[in-house]
């Protein structure tokens, strides 16, 4: 399955076309979105892997022939929230429905598509001063977590600590503590219609985590738990069958 996945690394691209932080083309010379796609295709080197961001074109990359072409989304955004078209959320939230896997990244839990398809304020206690940061694997037998370290040790990451506020996970894989003395739920996953949506908080602009191996392995793990390539991508929706449609029920 996975020469023959789809996956799309998506990002905001306003901290690396604004130079901020002014070291972010050290870290990122091709975009965060690069290093995450370079990731990747170290774990799949036959799955088609593109890129957008919030500039390419009127739907930020994000059309709907684009996407019905997509397995896994993976969405990095951070100060331009508010800057994407409602009616490319609403795109994204049907083809999540449908089946599209999501991966929603760092300050990404505060777009658009994530706090639509989760309902909730998505808030969360920060502190940006370069602390390190564990990342603590508390389900070993989740696919995400197949092969990962516990703890992945980050050695400078901005700070995310509860309450977070998001629904109770389907899974809670991974937990991070910080040299603060902080925790958060850093690796959550949800099931929203047909689709699977992966939560993974490391990785900042400032930082350069996506560079990180371990962080690397677990956004593979992530897309192919993810992606369903074979899924008839159509959201569920009401039905009204006839009282006999089944023909067992005809024998009674």
């Amino acid at each position: 399955m996975d020469g023959e996945l789809r996956i799309l690394v998506w990002n905001e691209g306003v901290h690396e076309a604004n130079n901020e932080p002014s070291h972010i083309g050290e870290i990122y010379p091709d975009g965060i979105h690069g290093a995450i796609a370079a990731g990747l295709r170290s774990h799949f080197p036959d799955a088609e892997i593109t890129t957008a961001v919030l500039a390419t074109g009127a739907d930020h990359g994000l059309s709907e022939e684009v996407l019905a072409e997509t397995d896994v989304l993976l969405w990095w955004g951070h100060i331009a929230h508010a800057e994407v078209g409602d009616a490319v959320v609403e795109r994204v939230h049907r083809h999540v429905l449908g089946g599209m896997g999501l991966i929603v990244l760092h300050s990404g839990h505060f777009s658009k598509i994530f706090t639509k398809l989760l309902g909730t304020s998505c808030s969360l206690a920060w502190r940006n001063d370069g602390q390190r940061e564990l990342v603590w694997t508390v389900k070993p037998s989740h696919p995400i977590a197949d092969g990962v370290d516990s703890p992945i040790v980050i050695p400078e990451q901005e700070m995310y600590g509860e309450l977070f506020d998001i629904p109770d996970p389907d899974d809670l894989i991974f937990i991070s503590s910080f040299a603060g003395g902080e925790v958060f739920r850093s690796g959550v996953t949800f099931t929203r219609g047909k689709g699977r949506i992966f939560y993974f908080s490391p990785g900042d602009q400032e930082y350069p985590v996506y560079h990180h191996p371990q962080v690397q392995r677990v956004l593979a793990n992530g897309v192919r738990w993810a992606a369903q390539p074979d899924v008839d991508r159509s959201a569920p929706a009401v039905t009204n069958a006839a009282r006999e449609w089944f023909d067992g029920a005809k024998q009674h």
